[in-house]
């Protein structure tokens, strides 16, 4: 790219990432954002935009979220300038390095990102040099630049979109669910981009989800493997007597036990056994996967443990961004032994539906608080399917969202009940991201432990 005029059409993390890897390749660089704000501390030698394409660009690296109907994306198009995403522009640079890097993709609507940690740990429990990049927040172009041997990149469809050149040695459908719809203009759409991950060497998918079991089945991949948590049959990796069996890459090889695996549950399971085939499509022996797997630490804001007050548990998976994450939640609470749950949820639903979530769950629940933008259709969905559950409505709140809703919570709860955070939507609309909801949710859990220490009714009032 010596030479050439590059504009990056976003300064976030990846943006800035991919901006400083294109000045050292010799680019020309430009940075836009609709922030100005965002510009004031560029990598050296790229300079700021005026948010319009300069003349002579003959590449623009997009900020993964930019939806295809931009108008950017179609002057773009009307000027014959390529379009990229930033893995995009990472794979290109790594393919012009001497010893290119390995990638193994993991995507899906959930578990993406503890399966693509648990990955990680099994290929460094292996001695590879290997780092989880991506969607995680680690840029995929920093890890390139970096020299790392072997990459496990967690992808989401907006980064597939934008990455059609990608080939990786393994890639890893776990499922999908109705999320991003708003963005994809449909479930096919959607679907269409997480296939993507399953065009390189091997294909991997949970085929107990029917739509990844579908894509796997349509994949152009010359080496299909299914991973699912029934006994595996031949081709599969699969749970057999509190065992994960492998036999796609043996006849037949225990690679852990169930106990070894955190967070546990089916959701956790599936997530462990596809990070396990990718690990062994690259190779690595039984014990990596066994050691990798005993010690992986998953990652906050997911069926956490916010405390205990007045007898009630609260727990915080707001990492639940979508039904489908919900259902899993929900369900988890229920293999735990739950009796009872005062749900929390809310946000931006970007285009799902929530009817079936609702009337799947209504028999276990408590109560039910709703928070954020797409407030109308969860309280509609309750009163069709859960006319009997009590609902409380946040609108607004003097101290916060997250405050009122778990003090309504408590409110509707009662001793041995679970108050659960896992909101089937999205966080921006009130918060940064569903880190900083979770965290919001884990504070308002210490504010009432507090309270009730100091008067024990406090804890029953709300």
């Amino acid at each position: 790219m010596t030479g050439e005029v590059v504009l990056v059409a976003g300064a976030g993390i990846s943006g800035l990432a991919a901006a400083e890897a294109l000045v050292a390749a010799g680019a020309r660089v430009v940075v836009s954002d609709d922030n100005p704000a965002a510009l004031q501390d560029l990598p050296p030698g790229a300079v700021a935009g005026d948010g319009t394409i300069p003349d002579g660009t003959t590449t623009i690296v997009t900020s993964p979220g930019r939806r295809p109907d931009h108008p950017l994306v179609a002057e773009a198009a009307a000027r014959g300038i390529a379009l990229i995403g930033e893995p995009e522009l990472a794979w290109l640079l790594g393919t012009e390095r001497e010893r290119p890097p390995t990638w193994l993709v993991v995507t899906g609507t959930n578990g993406k990102t503890t399966a693509t940690g648990m990955l990680a740990a099994i290929l460094r429990a292996a001695g590879v040099d290997a780092v989880a990049c991506g969607n995680i927040g680690y840029p995929v172009v920093s890890a390139v630049t970096a020299g790392h041997e072997v990459l496990a990149v967690e992808l989401s469809s907006y980064q597939l979109h934008w990455s059609p050149s990608i080939r990786p040695a393994a890639g890893l459908v776990l499922n999908v669910a109705e999320d991003h719809l708003d963005w994809h203009g449909g479930m096919a759409a959607y679907a269409e981009a997480k296939a993507a991950a399953l065009v390189g060497a091997v294909a991997v998918a949970g085929i107990d989800d029917p739509v990844a079991a579908g894509l796997l089945a349509r994949s152009p991949a010359p080496r299909k493997v299914g991973v699912t948590l029934a006994e595996p049959g031949e081709g599969q990796l699969g749970i057999s007597g509190g065992l994960l069996v492998d036999r796609a890459f043996a006849e037949r090889e225990t690679l852990a036990e169930v106990t070894d695996v955190r967070p546990g549950g089916p959701p956790g399971l599936t997530d462990a056994l596809a990070a396990a085939a990718l690990a062994r499509a690259y190779g690595v022996p039984p014990r990596a996967v066994r050691d990798g797997l005993a010690g992986f630490e998953p990652g906050a804001h997911r069926m956490a443990d916010a405390g205990t007050v007045a007898g009630v548990r609260y727990v915080d998976d707001s990492k639940a961004t979508n039904p489908h994450a919900a259902d899993a939640a929900l369900r988890a609470m229920t293999d735990e032994g739950a009796a009872r749950i005062v749900w929390i949820l809310g946000g931006l639903l970007k285009g799902a539906r929530v009817d079936d979530l609702v009337a799947r769950h209504a028999h276990r629940l408590a109560g039910a608080v709703v928070i954020g933008t797409d407030r109308a259709e969860i309280l509609d969905a309750l009163a069709r399917h859960a006319p009997d559950v009590p609902v409380a409505e946040v609108v607004t709140g003097h101290d916060g969202p997250m405050r009122s809703a778990v003090h309504r919570a408590a409110a509707l709860a009662e001793p041995g009940d679970v108050v659960l955070l896992a909101p089937a939507a999205a966080s921006m609309d009130q918060f940064r991201d569903y880190a900083a909801r979770g965290t919001a949710f884990a504070d308002a859990v210490r504010d009432l432990a507090g309270r009730s220490a100091r008067d024990p009714a406090a804890g029953d009032a709300g």
